[in-house]
């Protein structure tokens, strides 16, 4: 479909700033923000809700009922799920853990992934997660990967996670960001991977502010793309 305004699908692991700069640049841009990772997260929290135990034989089967009804949206930068407001339960470590093994199965991707597509089908949209690039629109105008090295993203999650009052230590999100690492890349199913037309960014030694800067001068100079795009 023709798009009046472009997709920007920013992808990255976790702790490379992909939420924070795709906020940032959807705000500078005038567009709207999708965040994937907090979508499943979202699915983890009614899953949790529902007693459901990750390691059940048959937990597809259990999730079928969820899935079919589930209800998620955004209000800003607030998560909606079914119409309470979920956003402060989104970065508890249990919930992306969950988030992360139930995005290894294929019914929850698909499902997921016919919810991203809608809500960015007609652009004017920066979404960002682990496959937007790859998977959830391969044709997106704009793809970015971004990333950072390991020890740097770990501490800028953890640094995330006191600030919103959880106790953890810094060891701690390091060893579960390389878990997540190895999981995320070597899952069957949409693995996270840079899609080969993307242009890496690494954030290693760069601020939020210049991240997007970089980000948004690559889209505003893209002739016949960023007309009617917004300029400060």
């Amino acid at each position: 479909m023709m798009r009046t305004k472009p997709i920007i699908a920013i992808d990255g692991p976790v702790g490379a700033g992909k939420s924070t700069v795709a906020r940032g640049l959807a705000r500078e841009l005038g567009f709207s923000y999708l965040n994937t990772g907090a979508m499943y997260r979202g699915l983890a929290i009614a899953a949790r809700e529902a007693g459901i135990d990750p390691a059940a034989p048959d937990l597809e089967a259990r999730l079928a009922p969820i899935l079919a009804a589930i209800r998620i949206n955004f209000a800003g930068d607030r998560l909606l799920l079914g119409g309470v407001d979920v956003t402060e339960r989104v970065a508890d470590p249990e919930i992306g853990d969950l988030a992360s093994r139930l995005s290894a199965l294929a019914t929850v991707r698909a499902r997921m992934r016919d919810l991203q597509r809608a809500a960015g089908a007609e652009g004017g949209v920066v979404i960002e997660g682990r496959d937007i690039g790859t998977v959830i629109f391969p044709d997106a105008e704009f793809k970015f990967y971004l990333d950072a090295e390991v020890g740097v993203r770990a501490r800028r999650r953890h640094a995330e996670l006191v600030a919103k009052g959880v106790s953890i230590s810094l060891g701690e999100v390091l060893e579960q960001l390389r878990e997540r690492d190895a999981r995320d890349a070597g899952r069957a199913l949409a693995p996270l991977k840079r899609a080969d037309d993307a242009i890496v960014v690494d954030s290693t030694a760069l601020d939020i502010p210049a991240v997007i800067n970089a980000l948004k001068e690559r889209i505003l100079s893209r002739s016949g793309v960023s007309k009617g795009l917004k300029r400060n």
